[in-house]
């Protein structure tokens, strides 16, 4: 499968590495699209890559699959063009707590045939969420999400603090760089005004921490995720990172699991 590559940051260069670098097999990045071609033109040599900064050009070069890799403003500019022609991986999922661009991204999936994949990011049991919300059968999703203090407020803390509680919707509204778990859950199952959110500020972690409860005619499950950072990046987490390429190669494969 060829892959086209939006973006050329921490992210994409986990991606090339891992596929290009290491020849992981039945995938490679061929194709990759940046505002700056000079800026990143090393890419070409060092992982066999074609750069493009032309949105067309790029979305016609010999590709299956195109992964985002960038931030909000290229889900809002670029994807409507892209999955007219082609399946898209988006990775900024924060952008689509912007409903009226969710719809429209939908509608032209459908329109044209097209694919959105949502990879999980930095949390896990989505599958169990999912099947548990098959009926629609799911009361209860409760999301905690402790973070380092110094990355959320800027006074000194002496101890753990609640800085929101509310739902999911008002999570995004407040804290849109910091709620991108929240999306996932609230898609995966009852929605934006159903899914209660906690964020804390804690001085004493230096890690990101999601508890997950989620209640329903299935049951009860419980998930906690520490995320250690991508090693190239200490903003991002590494299972956010591991999450896009374990996407395409559940894309790329005839036995599927969950």
């Amino acid at each position: 499968m060829k892959v086209g590559l939006i973006g050329a940051g921490a992210i994409a260069h986990f991606l090339l590495e891992e596929i290009n670098e290491k020849q992981l097999e039945n995938l490679r990045i061929t194709s990759v699209f940046v505002r700056d071609k000079e800026k990143h033109q090393l890419l070409e040599s060092n992982y066999g890559v074609k750069l493009y900064t032309e949105i067309d050009a790029f979305l016609e070069s010999e590709i299956d699959i195109v992964v985002e890799a960038a931030n909000i403003e290229a889900v809002h500019t670029l994807l409507p063009a892209a999955i007219r022609k082609i399946d898209v991986v988006v990775i900024s999922i924060g952008a689509l707590a912007d409903e009226e661009l969710l719809t429209s991204l939908n509608n032209l999936a459908n329109e044209y045939n097209r694919k959105l994949y949502l990879p999980s990011g930095a949390v896990g049991g989505l599958d169990l969420l999912q099947n548990a919300h098959a009926l629609g059968t799911v009361t209860s999703v409760e999301l905690t999400t402790r973070k380092p203090a110094s990355s959320l407020v800027d006074e000194t803390l002496e101890e753990a603090k609640v800085i929101f509680k509310g739902n999911a919707a008002e999570a995004i509204r407040r804290y849109p760089k910091n709620m991108n778990v929240s999306i996932v859950l609230a898609m995966a199952s009852i929605g934006f005004d159903e899914t209660k959110v906690t964020l804390v500020a804690d001085p004493e972690i230096d890690k990101n921490i999601h508890q997950i409860e989620v209640t329903g005619d299935f049951g009860e499950a419980t998930f906690t995720i520490t995320n250690n950072p991508l090693p190239a990046n200490p903003k991002t987490s590494y299972l956010a990172a591991m999450s896009i390429l374990g996407t395409l190669k559940r894309i790329n494969c005839k036995l599927l699991i969950g």
